[in-house]
């Protein structure tokens, strides 16, 4: 596997708590770090169950069983709270890419095919709740930053992958990486609005890897 740039990697933590450990951790005195990423894994159990209008920092810290002020510590703001989410789920798509193409084959075919459907099956896994905590952000200066910044370890990571059988280099490969990513994502959410099975994303997603990379 061609070594990959450690990306998404946000406050050092990668999103790995199961509900069950999240469930034990709550009332328990945890390190700051640790009582963070309970937080954000609780904070996501929200938006799933009863969306992202109910997500505010008192009823976190209710869920959580802390009180307001450790939650108020951690994020000082809803939209702090909203900012660390959009991080933190990226992360989770991200680091389960990097394990995914840590066991794909070396040549061209194998790549681009492992490329397409753990990409796509990364994005698809988490994209839904992506878009929610994005639209709970809408209209933010943050959020136009930060996904600019995720999309941009997304775009490091094509370049990576498919470098060694990439002839265009530079500037040039890097703007062909982001037409390729901003077609994963865009067939991602089709996967979430219904338009696509995941078989055709990843399908179509792999024909334009194959046709774009010279």
């Amino acid at each position: 596997m061609h070594n990959l740039p450690l990306v998404g990697l946000a406050n050092g933590f990668i999103m790995t708590t199961k509900p069950d450990v999240v469930a034990a951790q709550r009332g328990r005195r945890l390190t700051k770090a640790d009582r963070r990423q309970q937080l954000l894994a609780t904070a996501l159990e929200v938006i799933r169950e009863e969306g992202a209008d109910n997500l505010t920092l008192g009823h976190l810290a209710v869920r959580a069983e802390v009180s307001k002020p450790v939650v108020y510590d951690h994020f000082g703001t809803r939209s702090g709270l909203l900012i660390e989410l959009y991080r933190w789920i990226d992360t989770e798509r991200v680091e389960a890419f990097r394990q995914a193409m840590a066991i794909a084959g070396k040549d061209r075919k194998e790549t681009i095919a492992s490329l397409a459907n753990a990409y796509i099956r990364c994005a698809a896994d988490l994209t839904g709740e992506f878009y929610v905590v994005g639209a709970a952000l809408a209209g933010s200066p943050e959020k136009a930053e930060v996904y600019a910044e995720l999309l941009d370890q997304s775009v490091a990571m094509f370049v990576a992958v498919l470098g060694p059988f990439n002839r265009l280099t530079g500037p040039a490969a890097t703007r062909l990486c982001v037409g390729l990513v901003g077609a994963g994502e865009g067939l991602s959410a089709a996967i979430v609005r219904g338009k696509l099975t995941e078989t055709e994303a990843i399908a179509t997603f792999r024909e334009l890897i194959n046709a774009s990379v010279p």
